[in-house]
């Protein structure tokens, strides 16, 4: 086995955009496991909106990044190493070890995958952090209700794109928001939504809005924030809700982000606007993950995954989200499993 470990580190914190010189790309000795401990060799990584939030300086629900350390984050691996009771060479395991092609774990820090449920990248996504999040923001904040609109920004991207098939499973109208036509023809024909606009060539996007959702906005699942959802509100229905997930739009701004005041409209709409986080339905993790686990054997869930190979193309990888250029969820295969 190499004894050496490749590792990422924040080498600085951007302002703006992160650039190739925000990271760092670092060797150093693998630790070997100590009793209770399991050496881990990194097949996939995740890259995530929210860890732009981690790359500055400032509270938040979640510790920044620490400079000169490596980049934390969903990953996948394979023990090749163990002197745990709990594991055994060859089980396939995730954690929030993040961008480093070894880890040495304790037992606590992670968690054993059933390899033979469906493939182990899904659990970084629809049955994972991404597929959760949809789950809980729209079925424990929109709530939709049979024969409501459910509209969806982001909607080709991994939560998205989970969020408008509950929906249908649900029986609602579902209408998405995403940036070219391919990402519409993957929510029409793929998923089946009802509507799909690409924000990026409307003339008038409240006007394109208006057409498809003649009856109003029930539930708005915001995942980008900016003058996309300054339209959607201007079609808000009596008692909307609106999960609020993420804000890309203004992840990488230099300057503070000012729009339209939204407390009139929820005034006026007597409308619900709520922020969250996965971890905050952390307890109820086991039945969503069953139940996202039972839609999908049953055909009733779809997903798609852009991956990109090569440990060194992560961060490559995490720029890329602020482009647009994923489908689905967006992860780097860094190795495969063993034979």
């Amino acid at each position: 086995m190499n004894n050496q470990n490749k590792q990422i580190l924040l080498a600085k914190r951007p302002s703006g955009t992160p650039s190739k010189d925000t990271f760092q790309f670092v060797t150093t000795d693998i630790k070997q496991p100590e009793k209770g401990e399991v050496l881990i060799r990194t097949l996939y990584v995740s890259v995530d909106p929210y860890m732009r939030g981690r790359m500055i300086d400032a509270p938040s629900y979640v510790a920044p990044f620490q400079l000169n350390e490596v980049i934390e984050g969903g990953a996948i691996g394979e023990v090749i190493e163990s002197q745990s009771d709990q594991f055994t060479e060859g089980d396939i395991v995730i954690g929030g070890f993040g961008w480093q092609t070894y880890y040495t774990a304790k037992e606590k820090e992670i968690r054993k995958l059933d390899k033979d449920i469906a493939p182990i990248s899904t659990h970084l996504g629809i049955l994972g952090m991404t597929g959760l999040t949809a789950y809980f923001g729209l079925l424990e904040i929109g709530k939709p209700k049979e024969g409501e609109t459910v509209v969806i920004s982001g909607a080709a991207g991994a939560v998205g794109s989970v969020v408008g098939q509950i929906a249908r499973i649900k029986g609602a109208r579902v209408v998405g928001i995403a940036g070219s036509d391919e990402k519409l023809q993957y929510l029409k024909e793929e998923l089946q939504f009802d509507e799909a606009i690409n924000y990026k060539k409307a003339s008038n996007l409240k006007d394109d809005l208006a057409n498809a959702c003649p009856n109003g906005v029930d539930v708005y699942f915001d995942n980008v924030g900016g003058e996309i959802s300054d339209a959607v509100h201007e079609l808000l229905n009596k008692f909307a809700r609106i999960p609020v997930c993420g804000a890309i739009s203004s992840y990488n701004l230099e300057a503070e982000d000012i729009g339209p005041r939204v407390q009139t409209t929820l005034i006026k709409k007597s409308a619900l606007m709520q922020g969250f986080t996965v971890g905050d339905f952390a307890n109820l993790f086991p039945s969503g993950t069953a139940e996202l686990a039972k839609w999908l054997n049953e055909g009733k869930l779809k997903y798609q995954e852009t991956i990109k190979e090569g440990f060194e193309n992560i961060p490559d990888a995490f720029l890329d989200l602020f482009k647009g250029n994923n489908i689905g969820k967006l992860l780097v295969k860094v190795a495969d499993i063993s034979d």
